[in-house]
Parts: structure tokens; sequence; C-alpha cells
């Protein structure tokens, strides 16, 4: 599978300024694999050393911190070869081991000369605590699951890849390429982008196979509810993390802890929801009181939204079978806006810096699905599952806040076109949001 993180890993790997590497991502969205390919194609040699598997390589992080020997011992051990600059050294599942992350300090002060790359599934958590972390010596990475982009090419559908890449202007798209940019996007919302369900689909065509490979990591992920260190959350994540697919069912998508548990409280179920964040299972998207600079300071902590990590574990989360995304399903048209958020969202969050954020008032109801950063501009960003496209709440926000909004953005099943000042992009070229808007302020700005 191609994954495009490898370009951001050999950037890295040829810096002048690289530093030790944590990357940072959920269980099973593919770093152990990424990291071994990137050595695999561009190093002599790798050195792989597992600390769940083998726990007694911990050892030699307690005992010194000199990395000279701690590497003379990882070499004598495993029967592993190191040379600096040649091979790379990765050190995975090391979320449970302070001593390996804290020794980074030594490997960037003392042998620069080395490739390190960290990994391990629950590092927002560990990374969370308080602890010696080695503060600046450090570089970090995040993978996420696999973009639309990215699946198509794991189904061999590199022609439609390359022709999203190769458009230019905000004109239609030729029906040619998009309609079965429609149909490659329905089986995207089915398996997501989790690399082990995308393989199974794209290699196989197995649906059961397909299914089974999400449920057992929605099972992985709830396994690790339980390694909170305050066993009385367990409960609370799990309940919370349920109650995920009904909170983006509701028109107002609003977090409600009512939904979670009937007598549910703020202050009790706070410390749950956090550590679904830090772990990056879920992502966290405040309200916005206005659309200005620098977004943290019109955050309003009491009203947010939360979505899930991946668009296929949603579906699979919520129970809805495959089959519902043949045509005319009731299942599937009453969820396809949780969906279709779902995954805009996801493929916002890898293009932008600033983490969105959206923006809603009562008395009468509007709300703009999202707002984005780019730049030193707040765009606000609205959300169809169809080719309906009112827009009365953009329509809304540009009355308020007219002299902010350079661009109204609109995602749907619509064509691409920009008509006045909104720019509708099909649902199936979010990825290329953040060139898209580039494109189009450059093109009205020519004009």
């Amino acid at each position: 599978m191609e994954r495009f993180i490898m370009k951001q890993l050999l950037d890295w790997k040829h810096s002048p300024y690289r530093k030790p590497l944590i990357l940072k991502g959920v269980r099973q969205v593919g770093k152990t694999w990424v990291l071994k390919e990137f050595g695999r194609q561009h190093y002599e040699n790798t050195a792989y050393f597992n600390f769940d598997e083998n726990e007694e390589y911990k050892q030699f992080f307690e005992t010194t911190k000199d990395v000279d020997r701690i590497l003379q011992n990882l070499m004598l051990a495993s029967g592993q070869k190191i040379v600096p600059e040649k091979t790379l050294i990765i050190f995975d599942e090391v979320q449970d081991c302070l001593k390996v992350i804290n020794s980074m300090k030594y490997f960037c002060e003392n042998a620069p000369e080395y490739h390190i790359a960290c990994a391990g599934s629950l590092l927002g958590i560990a990374l969370s605590r308080p602890s010696s972390f080695p503060v600046g010596k450090v570089n970090f990475m995040q993978i996420d699951p696999m973009t639309f982009t990215e699946f198509l090419l794991a189904n061999g559908d590199e022609n439609l890849a390359v022709y999203m890449d190769t458009v230019d202007t905000p004109e239609p798209i030729p029906d040619a390429f998009f309609n079965p940019l429609c149909e490659k996007l329905k089986m995207y919302y089915v398996t997501g982008g989790m690399p082990e369900p995308v393989l199974m689909w794209t290699q196989a065509r197995d649906v059961s196979a397909m299914q089974e490979a999400l449920s057992g990591i929605l099972g992985a992920y709830e396994r690790d509810f339980a390694k909170h260190p305050d066993v009385s959350e367990f409960p609370k994540i799990s309940m919370i993390w349920k109650s995920i697919p009904s909170q983006l069912a509701r028109e107002n998508k609003k977090f409600i802890y009512k939904v979670v548990k009937g007598d549910a409280r703020a202050r009790e179920y706070e410390d749950a929801l956090q550590w679904l964040v830090d772990a990056r299972l879920v992502h966290k998207i405040y309200r916005s009181s206005a659309p200005a600079l620098p977004v943290s300071a019109y955050d309003d902590l009491s009203a947010f939204k939360i979505y899930l990590v991946d668009v296929g574990l949603l579906r699979r989360l919520a129970m809805l079978a495959p089959t519902a995304f043949g045509e005319g399903n009731r299942l599937f048209t009453e969820f396809k806006g949780a969906l279709t958020e779902n995954y805009v969202l996801q493929t916002l969050i890898t293009q932008f810096e600033v983490v969105p954020r959206y923006w809603s008032q009562s008395n009468p109801p509007y709300e703009v699905d999202f707002l984005i950063q780019r730049d030193n501009d707040i765009f606000p960003i609205e959300v169809k599952s169809e080719t309906n496209t009112t827009g009365r709440s953009l329509r809304k926000f540009k009355e308020l806040f007219g002299d902010k909004v350079k661009l109204r953005i609109r995602f749907s099943l619509s064509n691409l076109k920009l008509d006045g000042d909104v720019l509708n992009i099909p649902l199936f070229m979010a990825d290329h949001a953040d060139r898209l808007i580039g494109l189009v302020l450059n093109y009205t700005h020519g004009k």
C-alpha cells in the first residue's frame, strides 16, 4: 500500500535538524508497517525492537544513560546490526516504557548519528503524563487512517487519483470521472481507512473478512480502555465510545452527556472523554463564537462535537451493514449525514494545522459544520451528504461576518463549481480541500 507519510519520513531522514522521531497513531493504523517499509526502502538495514514482545529489553534503559552501552546490549541480545547513518532503529510499543522515551534526550544530544524512530499505540496518553519527557529533543509525526486518495491507490484506481491531482480550475468534473469516484467513496465509507480492512476489501473483495477486521480493531480499542490507571474510568470510557453513533445521528450534533447515560454529569465523565481524545480515538471539535484569531480565544468550552478516528470504524460501531450502501436504503439514508461529516472532519484534520471548530447560534437555529484556519484566514464549511445544497447557515454566517469571509466552502455530491464566493467541492475531493481553496483564492485574486 502507498502511504503519503513516506515523503515526510524521507524529509526527516535528510533533515540537518533531525532528532529521534516519535510516530504517534492509534492501534492498527499502520505505524509498524510504515516504519519497517521505510527502513527497507531507504536504509541498508533495519534494527527492530518491540518492547511488548521483549520486555527484558526495557532493563537496558533502566541501568544506564550511556547510549553506546544501550545499543551494544540491544545488538548482543537480539543479534541485530546497528550502523550509524545506515541503520534505521525502530523502538516499537514504547507507550509503557517512559525510560525508553526519556532516553531520546541522550540519543539526541550524544549520538545524533543514529536514526531512531519510536512508535506506540497509546503514546498520546503516555505523553500527557507528567514525567521527565525529552522536551525539544524529539521530532513528532502523526499517522492517521488512510485517506480516500490512498484508498483509491490501494484499490487499483490510480487513474482516478491522478485525475484529481490534475484538476486546476473550479470547473465541473466530467461524468466519466465523477460517477466512479462517487461509487468508490461509498466503498470508502464501508471500509474506512484502517489498513487491514482496506486490504481485505481491495485485495480479496471479502466483505466478511473486512467486517471481521473492523470488529477486531474495535475490540482491541475496547481492551485498551482497561489500561486507564483509574479502574473506575473504564466503564465510563466504554459508554462514551458506544454513544458516539447516536450522538452523531442527532440533528444537533453537540455532545450531550445525557446521551451517554440518563443521569450523566459532565464532571463525572470529563476525564473519560479526555482519555479518548488523548488517545486520538476521538476528535473533539469546539464551538467557536466568532471567526477570529487566535481561534482558541473564541472557543466555547462547554459546547463541542466529537467524531471517531475513522469513518469505517464509525459505520461498524453503529452496526450499519455494508448492504446499507445499496441504492435507496433507509438505514444508510438516515445515518449518511453522520458518516459524511465524520469523513470530512477526518480529512480536514490531516490538511490543516489548527484543529477545526464549528459555529452555531440558537433562536433561530443556524449551524456551520466546520470552521478551518488556513494561513491567517478562517473559512466556513458546510457538509451535505447529497446534492441538495440550500445553505441557509452559510448565508447567515456571511451576513454576520461578511467582512471576514473570503470564501465559503460546501462539500456535497454536487459537481465542482465556484458560485460567487461559494466553492462547492465534491465529497470525493475532500483530500484536495487545501489545494482547491488556494487555487480559487489565486483565481479570484487574478480576476
